[in-house]
């Protein structure tokens, strides 16, 4: 993937009063990358979207786009992003076709050029077949497909979208899932929601935000962290054996026999069980990880005070 920083938000904050939105929020995006905003409802997803689209000022903290300071420069840093707010910014009396061509010239798209990115931004969104109806009378997913094809008709080297699902029944959201994948082929993409299988089908990269923080950041590959360890052993030690194993932090018996590690944070014991077991004559016959799911992290890290998570810790 390409390494070329697409936004770039530091120490991000948003206040009304005494009461904090958001909070010294950090936020990096990649050409290619689609990033998951992940969060509870009222953790300040939107607020921070609204900010990095520069729809809204921070009260602390900067934000650019393709290296465009928003704040200084927010006509050029804009001509760069394409924006989906939660409500779409739709008009139910024209047509898709007149809807678009205003939204082209909204953008900046030259005159001669809007017929071409109408077209293009319909084939994208799959709206070919509905051009000449009015947005009033499209179903909610084919309204949604609307507010994603305005904000991709300038071509923007970024996409936001601000919950772009919801309110859709499950056929409209494979839809809108599948088309949002699919841009990432010539976008990055933010997406924001608190759907996590909505997440882990198109995303690469997970952010949880939780009142207002950070609180995880990692990429979906690393997610399903080993948690847990099952070992199977024919001649099993003292549980103190295993406990005093680098990386375990308990031993339970399960009813079937078997042994379930609890692992340290970050830690994966698995090839020290393996040594500790053959030079100790333990009769292993089984050892296998339990990963920690997307869900757990988000309940972990959104239930009760906020723990922020250890990679973000190293790199405070």
């Amino acid at each position: 993937m390409d390494n070329t920083t697409l936004i770039e938000a530091r120490d991000l904050s948003r206040r009304y009063g005494a009461t904090i939105a958001v909070s010294s929020l950090k936020l990096t995006l990649r050409k290619g990358e689609i990033l998951g905003l992940l969060g509870p409802n009222g953790a300040g997803k939107s607020t921070t979207l609204k900010m990095l689209a520069g729809c809204l000022a921070a009260s602390s903290g900067s934000v650019q786009i393709n290296g465009i300071d928003i704040a200084e420069n927010p006509k050029a840093a804009k001509a760069h992003l394409g924006y989906l707010p939660e409500q779409p910014p739709i008009y139910p009396e024209l047509t898709v076709d007149e809807y678009l061509r205003y939204a082209a010239g909204l953008h900046g798209v030259p005159s001669a050029e809007r017929d071409a990115a109408v077209t293009r931004a319909k084939q994208s969104c799959g709206l070919s077949d509905v051009a000449e109806r009015l947005i009033g009378n499209l179903s909610k997913g084919y309204q949604q497909r609307v507010g994603i094809a305005q904000a991709i008709i300038h071509r923007p080297k970024v996409v936001i979208l601000d919950e772009p699902t919801v309110g859709l029944d499950p056929n409209q959201i494979r839809e809108i899932r599948s088309l949002i994948a699919s841009l990432g082929a010539e976008h990055s993409v933010i997406l924001s929601s608190h759907i996590l299988p909505e997440i882990q089908a198109v995303c690469g990269r997970v952010m949880i935000i939780n009142k207002g923080r950070v609180v995880y950041n990692e990429t979906v590959d690393t997610q399903t962290r080993v948690s847990n360890v099952i070992l199977g052993l024919k001649r099993a030690p003292e549980l103190s054996a295993l406990q005093n194993i680098a990386g375990v932090s308990r031993v339970q018996t399960l009813p079937s026999g078997q042994l379930r590690l609890t692992v340290a944070d970050g830690a994966d014991p698995r090839e020290a069980l393996a040594a500790a077991a053959a030079n100790n004559n333990w009769g292993l016959f089984e050892l296998r990880a339990e990963g920690k799911t997307l869900e757990e992290v988000f309940v972990e890290l959104t239930s009760g005070e906020i723990t922020i998570h250890e990679s973000l810790k190293e790199a405070a």
